[in-house]
């Protein structure tokens, strides 16, 4: 049973740093858009460096990848008062893939990601940006 136990403990570790989910910082996002979700929905990036975003809409409408300037969020719902408080944005129309790259913050600290298309941050369609410092 112990052995069973030992391997299969192996077995997750092996998966979990293999996909990433060590949490260490990528200039790689790779992301899915569908129906009110990203998936992922938290991302750890390096401060300050280029970021290749490929982003893939498996859904039926428009999707965004709204990143928000540190220290703010969106209230109720994304509405035209949060355009002030964008730090970068990319939308992508349904059944599209999308690669572009962008600067990332150089203040570390957790972003908000929302879909700023209508109602969908309202729906659940939002994640984490975490900036990390440079190792």
């Amino acid at each position: 049973m112990y052995k069973k136990l030992l391997a299969l403990s192996l077995v997750y570790i092996f998966l979990l740093t293999s996909c990433g989910g060590g949490g260490a910082p990528s200039s790689t996002i790779n992301i899915e858009f569908t129906e009110f979700h990203y998936t992922p929905d938290t991302f750890t990036i390096p401060a300050g460096q280029e970021i290749t975003l490929n982003a893939t809409n498996n859904g039926a409408v428009v999707h965004e990848f709204v990143i928000m300037k540190l220290g703010t969020s969106v209230g109720d719902d994304f509405g035209p008062e949060d355009k002030a408080n964008i730090y970068w944005q990319v939308s992508v129309d349904p059944g599209q893939k999308k690669t572009v790259t962008f600067t990332a913050p150089t203040d570390t600290g957790e972003y908000q990601v929302v879909c700023g298309t209508n109602g969908h941050y309202v729906a659940g369609m939002f994640g984490t940006l975490k900036v990390a410092a440079n190792q």
